[in-house]
């Protein structure tokens, strides 16, 4: 355990120049354990547990796959507590059937250098926790992507009870969001950067305050609005989009022309099954102990 000095965060009449406090926490979860070139991390059955530590996989690092294991207790009190998986500059990554849990900042943040060919599927991105930014359960760091033209596909995932960022997406990101299930966020779910250009089809959406974040500008998002529109999808993504479903949501309209859909021609496109049948699947599928 590590002590230091830190300035307190209030939920009501937070001021920046606060009484300082002294704060425990575990200095181990700051900082991921390194992940080199082509290593599996698969978790056993409901073994793969990985508590206190989070994973790190760093520039020049390729051909990984992480599958069937659980991040959980990294410092949730504090905002600076550590991520559960890192990418900095790797590349043909696979975070497949994983669950984060009360995760003091990120639960997967990709870095400032671009990584390429990254998939995250089937996994369960759990934002429930005591210590909120937002002080109403719900955690706001979620997922963090604005590496200079990093490439993600992002399907089949429970993200839910978050606040924000669920992701966030900059730096010349291609993002294709398919066949996801966003539940309970109290604030929004894509926050759209400068140079984002993003695909979002066939997703479902419960309880989710604002799909995509009413302040940020900047990027790009296709949100699949209707049958007729989604045929624009076909020249570059070799098939119409599908549409995305809604239940006591708010809007998700699209930002900026259709013409950034041509930077996804010639790529390795996911698959996307009808919105009608998301939910039942995610929640069966998607997270630690389910394959």
């Amino acid at each position: 355990m590590a002590r230091e000095s830190a300035n307190r965060l209030q939920c009501t009449n937070y001021q920046p120049n606060a009484p300082k406090a002294s704060v425990n926490y575990d200095n181990a979860g700051v900082l991921g354990i390194t992940v080199a070139s082509k290593k599996t991390i698969i978790g056993q059955g409901s073994s793969g547990v990985i508590k206190g530590k989070g994973l790190r996989i760093v520039s020049g690092a390729n051909n990984i796959i992480i599958q069937n294991i659980k991040i959980t207790q990294l410092n949730p009190h504090y905002v600076w507590g550590g991520d559960a998986i890192t990418l900095d500059g790797a590349d043909m990554v696979w975070i497949d059937h994983v669950t984060t849990s009360q995760i003091g900042r990120q639960h997967i943040v990709l870095g400032n250098n671009a990584s390429n060919r990254v998939t995250i599927s089937n996994n369960e991105i759990d934002g429930s926790s005591s210590w909120s930014a937002t002080c109403d359960g719900h955690h706001y760091w979620a997922m963090y992507f604005t590496g200079s033209n990093d490439m993600v596909t992002l399907k089949g995932n429970y993200i839910h009870h978050t606040s924000g960022r669920s992701p966030k997406v900059a730096g010349n990101t291609l993002l294709h969001a398919v066949n996801n299930y966003w539940y309970a966020n109290s604030g929004h779910a894509f926050e759209v950067g400068t140079g984002a250009s993003i695909v979002a089809e066939g997703n479902a959406f419960q309880n989710v305050v604002s799909p995509i974040d009413p302040g940020t500008s900047g990027g790009q998002i296709f949100t699949a609005p209707s049958t007729s529109a989604n045929a624009a999808c076909s020249a570059s993504l070799g098939r119409a989009c599908q549409m995305n479903a809604f239940g006591s949501s708010g809007a998700f309209n699209s930002m900026g022309s259709t013409g950034f859909l041509s930077n996804f021609k010639g790529k390795n496109i996911a698959s996307a099954a009808a919105a009608s049948g998301v939910v039942a699947s995610v929640t069966k599928n998607a997270g630690f102990g389910k394959i």
